[in-house]
């Protein structure tokens, strides 16, 4: 067991995580040359395409140092903070972790978010200097960042390049000297923590597991603890860069075991693996409960296909345990799924994974937060969607969730950023110089405002340089009104949203005027109008497509024109009546987009 280290790379987007993984399976021979190809561990097409990690990816390398045989098992884990879920419990399986800050950029916010996760973990914490081959790189001022951050001496700062290679073996060395053993009894009963699934659809259910203490082999009898399931391992193993079978997994070990679990809701990531005859006497501490920030609908666009979508659902939120849906339906859409998740970038990457694993096109309406509903008669409701809010009479007030926002930026664009955290209803809280001509700035905004476009205009405004991260702080009261879509007086209940008085008038200008765009043109005039209640805000009218019915009469008497334009007239408001009117999914999508 001392031979083993297990270890994870924390870091901000973009800072080099993958390529670095890459230089260390490529320096401890752990990937033959010809598989070596740039983000070896992402193996999703969406990861590859966009140049971020989606996934945590574990792997296993082996290591010789002073001419002793090291095991290092390897977590690659995400920077966004969209997936933070996935770095926390990537960070329970592991002992050690490398901070890599990127030489250009300095330290950044989820840099700082993730480095107090470890910690929390009580992780050993190497920290590398990345990107230092870089012409704009700052070696010096960056360490200076570092060693006020974390207190450690400037000598255990490892300068690297994912790119060129320097420094790779540095860090090997590093990690076998620094970071400590598993500790656990090899004796003791099995217990073993599942910290990531996956389905495949030949194998069934694939779970991933660290063992704390005690051993598995081949074959044996184990049971899930949380749901009290019994299976026989079929098979287990270590992860290489496929899965790799062994007769026996043991103590302080990362490994995966197959026993032919088919119905996802058995696995539960964060439960506890154990003997049926020799049962460990507790479960092992798993991760919190991930809490949900952004909720929207996902319908099938064929209603037929609601029990394939909840089945693609059910495999997705096994291989993404931050996922969570319930049923709900919608006038204009029929049967769908309330979906949670963290972010905008997660329910959009979930959006595109449904549509290539699974084969699924789905209509997605229009994100939106939680809130607290309190009545007249002191209850207390939480409404996700806002047609499931009660009529507008029985409302006391309204509860909405704020976050606690650290932007990290250069001085130069302070002025930028404050305007638009003022524009969100943001509330500034400090600024602190971190060093240099480096702040961060810290404000509570609700979270309604951070959903849809905040993210993307902090990084125009700040030429990309601004960092963001948050995480949520308290419920509070505030003046929202709901504001309806209609289409020829019928309300589309997947464009209604809950938003604040101040907005609401202007939002719903800009909703009709965009709409107006993109719904196609009818046989028959169609009305879009945006109310607050009974009282209309804003209308657009799209014209009706007409067939010129005057062309025959040339010259003569005007009735003769004007017998058949009432004719056309008629028939237009008989049209109208039994006409419905489409909405595209680009409508849906274009109302995040509103700026």
């Amino acid at each position: 067991m001392n031979k083993i280290r297990n270890f994870c790379i924390i870091a901000h987007i973009d800072h080099g995580k993958s390529t670095l993984a890459d230089r260390l399976l490529e320096y401890t021979k752990t990937v033959d040359a010809r598989d070596l190809q740039a983000q070896v561990l992402d193996n999703m097409d969406l990861e590859r395409e966009r140049g971020i990690t989606i996934k945590s990816h574990a792997i296993q390398m082996e290591y010789e140092n002073n001419g002793q045989k090291y095991t290092l098992n390897l977590i690659d884990t995400p920077g966004h903070v969209d997936f933070s879920y996935e770095v926390s419990r990537s960070i329970a399986a592991c002992e050690g972790a490398l901070l890599i800050v990127d030489a250009a950029q300095g330290i950044q916010a989820q840099t700082i978010s993730n480095l107090y996760m470890a910690i929390e973990n009580d992780l050993e914490i190497i920290p590398i200097l990345n990107k230092i081959d870089l012409p704009s790189a700052m070696p010096d001022e960056v360490e200076d960042q570092i060693v006020e951050l974390l207190g450690c001496k400037r000598d255990e700062i490892i300068r690297a390049s994912g790119k060129t290679g320097q420094g790779v073996y540095d860090i090997l060395d590093a990690i076998v000297d620094r970071v400590p053993a598993p500790k656990g009894d090899q004796e003791a009963p099995l217990q073993a923590l599942i910290f990531d699934s996956v389905f495949n659809s030949f194998r069934g259910i694939i779970a991933y597991f660290k063992i704390v203490n005690g051993s598995i082999k081949k074959g044996d009898r184990v049971k899930f603890f949380n749901t009290g399931k019994e299976y026989d391992a079929d098979e287990i193993g270590i992860l290489k860069l496929d899965m790799s079978a062994r007769n026996e997994v043991r103590c302080g070990d990362v490994g995966y075991i197959i026993s032919g679990i088919k119905t996802s809701k058995e696995v539960k990531v964060g439960d506890t693996i154990t003997h049926v005859k020799n049962p460990c006497d507790e479960a092992i501490d798993g991760f919190e409960e991930v809490k949900p920030m952004v909720f929207a609908g996902v319908y099938p666009i064929e209603s037929e296909d609601f029990e394939d979508l909840r089945a693609s659902l059910e495999k997705l939120q096994l291989n993404d345990a931050s996922l969570t849906f319930q049923p709900e339906s919608s006038v204009a859409l029929g049967f769908g799924f309330r979906c949670g998740f963290l972010g905008l970038l997660h329910m959009e990457i979930i959006q595109e994974r449904l549509e290539r694993e699974f084969n699924m096109d789905v209509i997605t309406t229009v994100p939106n937060v939680s809130y607290l509903i309190h009545d007249k008669k002191g209850n207390v409701k939480e409404v996700h969607n806002p047609a499931g809010l009660p009529d507008q009479t029985l409302i006391e007030y309204i509860e909405e969730p704020y976050i606690r926002a650290s932007v990290i930026t250069n001085t130069a664009y302070i002025g930028a950023i404050m305007t638009l955290c003022l524009g969100k209803r943001g509330i500034l809280l400090k600024q602190e110089y971190i060093s240099g001509d480096r702040i961060e700035i810290t404000y509570d905004i609700p979270l309604a405002e951070i959903v849809i476009d905040f993210y993307d205009k902090l990084k125009s405004i700040s030429k990309g340089y601004a960092s963001f991260d948050y995480h949520m702080n308290d419920y509070r009261e505030s003046r929202l009104v709901k504001l309806d879509i209609l289409l020829n007086g019928e309300s589309v209940d997947a464009l209604s949203t809950l938003t604040h008085v101040d907005n609401a008038v202007t939002f719903g200008r800009r909703m009709c005027e965009k709409l107006k765009e993109l719904i196609p043109r009818q046989q028959f005039d169609i009305a879009i109008q945006a109310a607050i209640g009974a009282k209309i805000v804003s209308r657009e009218t799209i014209k009706a497509v007409r067939k010129d019915v005057t062309a025959k009469c040339y010259g003569g008497d005007i009735s003769r024109k004007r017998k058949l334009l009432e004719k056309q007239k008629e028939g237009k408001k008989r049209m109208k009546q039994v006409g419905n009117v489409e909405v595209p999914q680009k409508a849906f999508l274009a109302v995040l987009k509103l700026d």
